[in-house]
């Protein structure tokens, strides 16, 4: 790898796959599958294939939220998909997302299985069938919606940009590290400035796009992801601290955010969710017993 400094793009980019990072075994610049993998199917009318990433846990919470409100047919089974061994590039998870990100749903409470990815896309999708975490009336719907796209368009630079540069490049560059932690802080800014007069960030309601927000920016303020907390001087956004505090206290967040999980305490981990019993009963201490 060239040093950051004196390198010159060429002008055909070539792929270097010893280019090192966290995730250099799994990037490739080519879509489809690489081997073959049925996705298994459960007994509940949604099948989730996930992983506890932020974006995955969109959508855990989502669900955990709906069957909380008493949404019987929010029932669901929740797939551990692990992107870091390539599970994403399974035919059969290509055949549900062909863009190989997680997380992906398929629901199949209906004559023919319906396929829904990305995750702003999955919240909507639930929120329209269950009619919930939706505002009705055009204008707070409208409001609601211009917050998740806002979501969608801006956490790939703190994903992507920020997280990928700081937490896990093979080489820390100056650059690039600054630029994405500006572009963060100013869209924790635009969140803090928001939340200053609203209790949710789409007004008076808890909606989806508290949901879609709160797993990026929440995490952030609460050192849950990057271990950026004090680089970045999250102290300083004092309305989204007590907006993401608010919501990780949600009975339904807490479990939605143990699915799918196989990093940190494990207390807080449920690698498969297949029944609410297995909030109790982990699912993973049962595959083990199986074993």
């Amino acid at each position: 790898m060239s040093d950051s400094s004196d390198y010159a793009p060429p002008k055909v980019w070539t792929w270097n796959k010893n280019s090192g990072g966290r995730f250099a075994n799994i990037n490739r610049p080519i879509s489809g599958p690489t081997h073959d993998k049925e996705l298994p199917v459960g007994r509940h009318p949604l099948q989730l294939y996930s992983l506890a990433t932020p974006n995955g846990v969109k959508v855990t919470v989502m669900l955990e939220e709906l069957l909380a409100l008493g949404r019987g047919g929010a029932e669901y089974d929740a797939w551990l998909i692990k992107i870091g061994d390539g599970d994403q590039f399974g035919s059969g998870f290509v055949a549900v997302n062909p863009n190989s990100k997680i997380p992906a749903l398929v629901d199949r409470s209906g004559p023919q299985p319906i396929r829904v990815f990305e995750s702003g896309s999955i919240l909507l999708y639930l929120a329209e069938k269950f009619g919930a975490f939706l505002p009705t009336d055009i204008s707070a719907r409208t409001e609601c919606l211009s917050w998740l796209f806002w979501q969608m368009g801006s956490a790939p630079y703190v994903g992507g940009g920020f997280g990928h540069f700081y937490a896990y490049a093979a080489t820390k560059i100056e650059y690039a590290i600054d630029r994405f932690a500006l572009e963060t802080k100013r869209q924790l800014d635009v969140l803090d400035k928001r939340l200053a007069d609203n209790e949710y960030v789409a007004g008076s309601e808890y909606t989806i796009a508290d949901m879609a927000i709160w797993p990026w920016y929440g995490g952030l303020v609460q050192g849950a992801i990057y271990e950026a907390a004090e680089f970045l001087s999250v102290q300083d956004y004092k309305h989204v601290q007590r907006w993401a505090d608010a919501i990780g206290k949600r009975p339904a967040v807490v479990r939605g955010r143990m699915v799918n999980r196989t990093f940190g305490d494990p207390a807080s981990q449920l690698h498969e969710r297949h029944d609410a019993a297995d909030f109790d009963t982990k699912t993973q201490d049962k595959l083990a017993a199986q074993k």
